[in-house]
């Protein structure tokens, strides 16, 4: 069986995974501001799929324009079918928005993923640059949602607009009360965003219903998880297992 190239394009990282069949087998990461100079993103394709032949193709979603563009023409230098959602393949999901074409492409792949694997109804926290939460009805559809300021640069912010906070590095507090600067900023954030996403899920499900599954991804979802009360489940794959089934619903792979 042939693998496919799954690949995520945000404003932060580019992640990307290779699948053989239903199985990952390989998430690589890259920087997505190292990424403007399409030969430096044909170089790293190049790296991790070394035989093209047994690529059967990839499928890319992006918030990122000019970064799309860059792995566009690395794609085709290397001779590997793309498929970008929104642009050469429509995610399958009715959009509720106002305009739809302001719900980005991973949100859409997110609420496609999470009504294919957990079912509906559904809510989707994604630990990202930003933290986005989007909900699917009973009936399948994107329903909306909502955008948060992500840790990292809720951190950057805190440094740039104060005189005397530094800036941290984000990783998990060892206490819940700070006894120093920096631990009394980490505690505050993963305590607090934990705490916001929570609140926001208990509101969804007072007006969705409580058996609304919670699904939890994103970049930052492995190490927040841990803080989350409301939370079901964590995948942190989901966006490139919805586009993996993307995919496979263009091209059906064989067994």
């Amino acid at each position: 069986m042939k693998k496919i190239v799954t690949m995520d394009i945000g404003n932060t990282n580019v992640v990307c995974g290779v699948f053989q069949g239903k199985r990952l087998l390989r998430e690589y990461r890259i920087a997505t501001k190292v990424c403007k100079n399409p030969a430096r993103c044909r170089a790293w394709l190049k790296g991790i799929l070394p035989n093209n032949k047994e690529i059967a193709g990839g499928i890319l979603c992006s918030v990122v324009p000019w970064c799309t563009r860059s792995f566009k023409r690395a794609f085709t230098s290397l001779r590997l079918p793309l498929k970008v959602v929104g642009e050469t393949v429509r995610c399958p999901i009715k959009n509720l928005y106002k305009n739809p074409k302001q719900v980005g492409p991973d949100r859409l792949v997110n609420a496609y993923a999470a009504l294919r694997v957990y079912g509906a109804p559904a809510i989707v926290v994604d630990f990202g640059t930003a933290i986005t939460v989007d909900i699917v009805s009973k009936k399948g559809e994107y329903l909306g949602g909502m955008i948060v300021p992500g840790m990292g640069i809720s951190l950057e912010a805190l440094a740039e607009k104060t005189a005397l906070l530094p800036k941290v590095r984000l990783r998990p507090p060892k206490l819940l009360l700070g006894k120093d600067t920096e631990g009394s900023i980490l505690s505050g954030a993963f305590h607090g965003f934990a705490s916001l996403c929570d609140g926001l899920v208990t509101k969804i499900r007072k007006k969705f219903g409580s058996r609304i599954k919670t699904i939890l991804t994103g970049g930052h979802s492995r190490i927040v998880s841990s803080y989350c009360k409301e939370m079901d489940y964590v995948n942190g794959h989901l966006t490139l297992e919805g586009l993996r089934l993307l995919f496979e619903r263009v091209y059906p792979t064989e067994e």
